[in-house]
């Protein structure tokens, strides 16, 4: 097994680039694909079998359910840079240590999140434009994942820790099975008995939990490229540091997420109606499911970043950049070009007893415009902390919500109304693909620098 793990090792460091991406790329698309259809899912089951009204509940209470995803994300994403970095620079302390950090660092977010989210979930939701019955679904759909965080938080660490290590297979299985889970506990809960959006709630935990048990025992039978014990527990302060140092921008993206989650739910409440919210939130779906793509290869992008720049191999590192954002939007184009194309089919899958009118398919249209040139602001995220720099991945996340979403959001809506949301939007974004352009450039030539002193080193 060891010379297994050396192989995947010295394949990343020295094999074609097109051929390294493509072997990492192809299965972590299929994960991130799988693990996007559960949203997807989710929103599909709540709008044909409950109604319009219970899915403008979830979609209002969603955002608040991914603060565990953030959590998860902000460990996972900061364990497997330091992991991939680790690898590269045969760094063993790390490697050994890892996984019982990143068990106390779980543990701990888990119940503080607990505690402090089924105090405040009502006043939560509400902050979300909850109100009236929709209040009501969205809250009780939100305490029932706050009780199967930890299987959220967990399991997604955990698997973005066997991305880092270049096993996008075996991510790629894991996840499968969890949404396998997911859909059979939906229709159970949902469809045969009947439980409305607690029933959703609970069939996402229980394909969580799924996902966790797999975690485990695929880090307790040796099958990871590190020494991991799989219940053990470290508080080691330089890897904690390590991890929460360059996983903060993945959290800070999702958290970011939820502030515009907040602006614009409050926004469509506040000039819209219940189906405006219903109908964002199907978009809002669609959008995000149209990503993973992206988001698949920028989970295949951090091990091969990662691994090189551990090794001080700066140009690998550089082209594995560029070779990554081609394949990524040219991946997105076809999927974005039906949607562009059909969005009555693509949205009747969630709202199928809705007819849209014009004006819905010119919103949908417009959300969607921008999302092939999004490659590069995901992939950048990725990229900063796999090379050891959480902080331009942070800025990037800060900069969209706070300088311009929140200002654009509680503006523009006022001034031209719902339009406001759809059209705010892909302006924040342009600007922010044109911003992260710039800070690449200008990292890549710090890059090139710190190769040509190797190399005169050497």
């Amino acid at each position: 097994m060891t010379n297994q793990k050396e192989r995947q090792k010295q394949f990343i460091l020295s094999n074609n680039m097109w051929k390294v991406m493509f072997e990492l790329s192809w299965p972590a698309v299929i994960a991130m694909v799988l693990y996007g259809l559960n949203s997807v899912i989710d929103a599909i089951f709540v709008g044909r079998f409950i109604g319009e009204t219970a899915l403008a509940g979830v979609s209002i209470a969603y955002p608040l359910s991914q603060i565990s995803v953030g959590l998860g994300s902000l460990i996972g994403v900061g364990a497997g840079s330091a992991l991939s970095i680790a690898l590269g620079s045969k760094d063993k302390r790390t490697q050994e240590r890892l996984l019982g950090n990143v068990n106390y660092l779980s543990l701990i977010t888990t119940v503080f999140y607990i505690v402090l989210g089924l105090i405040f979930s009502t006043q939560l939701v509400k902050v979300m434009g909850g109100e009236g019955e929709a209040l009501a679904l969205g809250d009780s759909y939100f305490r029932i994942t706050i009780l199967g965080s930890f299987f959220w938080i967990y399991g997604l660490a955990g698997n973005m820790i066997v991305r880092a290590e270049g096993k996008m297979k075996s991510a790629a299985i894991m996840m499968g099975i969890g949404l396998v889970v997911n859909i059979i506990a939906n229709y159970i809960f949902i469809v045969a008995f009947d439980l409305g959006v607690e029933g959703a709630a609970w069939g996402t935990n229980i394909g969580m939990f799924v996902y966790t048990l797999i975690g485990w025992i695929y880090f307790g039978k040796g099958y990871a490229s590190f020494k991991s014990k799989v219940f053990s527990f470290y508080r080691d302060k330089d890897i904690i540091k390590s991890i929460i140092n360059l996983g903060m921008s993945s959290f800070i993206m999702s958290f970011m997420n939820l502030v515009q989650a907040v602006v614009v739910f409050n926004a469509l409440s506040k000039y819209g109606t219940v189906a405006d919210v219903a109908f964002y939130g199907s978009v809002y779906r669609v959008f995000t499911f149209l990503l993973t793509p992206i988001f698949g290869l920028m989970r295949a992008l951090q091990p091969v970043a990662g691994i090189n720049y551990g090794a001080k191999q700066y140009e690998r590192v550089i082209s594995s950049f560029k070779i990554f954002i081609v394949t990524s939007t040219v991946l997105t184009l076809p999927f974005w070009i039906v949607s562009m194309m059909s969005p009555n089919f693509i949205l009747g899958l969630i709202l199928p007893n809705q007819t849209f009118v014009g004006t819905q398919l010119t919103y949908f249209r417009i959300y969607m415009a921008i999302l092939p040139l999004l490659s590069t602001t995901f992939m950048a995220m990725t990229f900063f902390p796999a090379i050891d720099k959480g902080r331009p991945a942070a800025v990037i996340g800060i900069v969209r919500q706070l300088i311009f979403y929140i200002p654009v959001m509680l503006i523009l809506p006022k001034m031209i109304g719902v339009s406001g949301v759809y059209y705010g939007t892909f302006a924040i974004d342009s600007v922010i693909v044109l911003c992260t352009i710039i800070m690449i450039k200008k990292e890549f030539n710090i890059l090139r620098s710190k190769d040509a002193y190797t190399h005169f080193q050497i």
